[in-house]
């Protein structure tokens, strides 16, 4: 079996979280679009096809990978997987030559290619996927449904809960050996036992509290929980993250080696990011490499209980929800006491300082806030040597490649930057 990883052309929707990454490789539940397939499925060869500015990153960190090769996709049968797919990868074996497409919503959620199918345009590869799954798609049963097919950045943490939920399936947690604290039988029925994972390697301090009435709680190998934490499923503690103190709240995911405190609900944080001291993160999204100064605190609900709007590249779109927290890019930084309103989107290697008040509600990429005023013309050379800084701390290596990676975001977010600190808040020179 082969397996191709796609980014559609909705993965641009869900900046600032995927300029770093292919919106295949976002968290959602236990782990990505793509790691949850190698994991079940197990393929004896699998690629990617993503967006030109990410093909070196992504041979760095996934060497094992085909990376926009045309040539290896069009070799022989393949099972091509649109990245914003959420489900059980078993569908896909159900794939065959006479039930070509696994159909999600009248939308093609993986497509199987024969040998004797058009090869793809390698001049063009993503837009002749693209064009492949249209096509799919409109030929396709539309009785056969399976999984979620995202389309905006809010829909991972609407699907978070589920998403865990089916994990804790999939991998079977329940048939793991799981090493609850002592006299547990005191505190969780043996129903919510049933739910609950902890690794043996896994440490937790006395008087930490695990509720597992509406969903599984999973927490993985080299997690440290420290005292008067509470735990509430589903979530998913990804390993070596330390918890202090934390209350967190049902549906949220945090990813490995993460510094987390305070209270947490209905979030993701993908990994490598710390919000060690207290502050409430609601609804959010949270890349790797962030950092949440002391007592940041972001809205997740409007106080007229409206739906929430939320700036994605040059637009403002209604999200159509009630509780939108905000989307945190790459490497950036807030300083303490940082306010951030509902629906908010702060980009790659943003440096928040703020004046004691209410945040801007987009902060493009490369930007920095200082006393209420964007300034957008930032230090790329500092903010390497701040990400390097970071990075070596966990034992992680800012590469030649790293820096390539965020020039060309740079470069994609100028426009952005323009619009917003020419209309929404002048710039302090």
């Amino acid at each position: 079996m082969r397996i191709l990883f796609f980014e559609p052309d909705q993965a641009e929707c869900f900046s600032p979280i995927v300029l770093a990454r292919p919106v295949f490789e976002l968290l959602c539940g236990t782990r990505s679009v793509r790691r949850r397939v190698l994991d079940i499925l197990k393929p004896d060869s699998w690629g990617v096809v993503v967006r030109p500015h990410l093909e070196d990153i992504y041979r760095l960190e996934y060497p094992e990978a085909h990376v926009n090769d045309a040539d290896w996709i069009n070799q022989e049968e393949i099972i091509i997987i649109n990245g914003l797919w959420i489900g059980d990868p078993h569908q896909l074996q159900k794939l065959s030559v006479d039930n070509p497409v696994l159909n999600c919503n009248r939308e093609a959620a993986a497509l199987l290619r024969s040998q004797d199918d058009a090869a793809f345009d390698k001049n063009n590869l993503r837009e002749s996927i693209n064009s492949a799954f249209t096509n799919g798609a409109a030929t396709s049963d539309e009785s056969e449904q399976s999984g979620t097919i995202l389309h905006f950045p809010w829909e991972l943490i609407k699907n978070n809960g589920e998403t865990i939920a089916l994990d804790f399936e999939l991998f079977q947690y329940d048939k793991q050996t799981s090493s609850l604290p002592k006299n547990f039988e005191q505190y969780a029925t043996l129903e919510e036992q049933a739910r609950i994972f902890i690794d043996p390697q896994a440490e937790l301090e006395p008087f930490v509290s695990i509720i597992a009435k509406n969903g599984p709680v999973i927490v993985e190998a080299g997690v440290k929980i420290q005292s008067f934490t509470r735990l509430e499923g589903p979530c998913f503690i990804g390993e070596q993250t330390q918890l202090f103190r934390a209350n967190i709240r049902e549906e949220t995911s945090i990813g490995p080696v993460c510094r987390v405190g305070g209270e947490i609900e209905g979030s993701i944080i993908h990994g490598f990011a710390n919000k060690y001291h207290d502050g409430f993160l609601g609804h959010s999204y949270v890349c790797p490499w962030v950092n949440l100064g002391a007592l940041t605190t972001n809205s997740d609900l409007k106080n007229d209980y409206s739906n929430v709007k939320i700036p994605i590249a040059q637009q403002y779109l209604d999200t159509g929800d009630r509780k939108i927290g905000c989307f945190i890019g790459d490497h950036a930084k807030t300083a303490i006491g940082t306010l951030f309103n509902t629906g908010s989107n702060v980009g790659v290697m943003a440096m928040v300082l703020p004046a004691g008040k209410l945040c801007p509600k987009h902060i493009p990429s490369f930007c920095r806030l200082w006393h209420g005023k964007l300034d957008a013309e930032c230090n790329f050379d500092a903010a390497c040597q701040t990400a390097a800084t970071a990075m070596g701390r966990r034992n992680q290596n800012f590469t030649e490649t790293h820096r390539k990676l965020f020039e060309n975001i740079r470069q994609i977010t100028q426009p952005e930057r323009n619009d917003v600190c020419r209309w929404n808040v002048s710039i302090n020179s």
